[in-house]
This record gives structure tokens, C-alpha cells and sequence, in this order.
């Protein structure tokens, strides 16, 4: 999991404007949103929502973070 936050982390120094949210606050924001909305994602994607979230789920919550709107 470090990897994959230093992954974005380089990737924002790189290309900030890549990413729709790149202040911490639109970040977050957007984070919140995609975690309320984040039952649709699944369903998209032909996945139950995990019960348990883990690892992976939050993987998927900081990459959608990154150009959420």
C-alpha cells in the first residue's frame, strides 16, 4: 500500500494537472464523495461492495480521489 501512495505521490509531482482534485481540501472532498457514491462504482464494475473494506477498496478510494468531481 506504501507503494501504491508513493506511486500517486510521484505522479502529482509530475503532473499536478492531471488531477482534477489536486489541493488537499478538493482531494478530500472529492474522497468523501466517492466513498457515498462508491456503491455505483461497484455496480459498474459487475463487483458486490465489500463488507470489509481492505487494502485494495482504499486503493480504489485514492484513485478515484484523484479526478472524482
Amino acid at each position: 500500500m506504501a507503494a501504491f501512495v508513493q506511486t500517486l505521490l510521484a505522479e502529482h509531482q509530475a503532473n499536478p494537472t492531471n488531477w482534477e482534485n489536486s489541493t488537499l481540501t478538493d482531494f478530500l472532498s472529492a474522497m468523501s464523495r466517492w466513498i457515498e457514491d462508491m456503491d455505483g462504482w461497484y455496480a459498474n464494475q459487475g463487483k458486490s461492495v465489500p463488507e470489509e473494506p481492505d487494502w485494495q477498496t482504499f486503493a480504489h478510494i485514492l484513485g478515484a480521489a484523484t479526478v472524482y468531481e
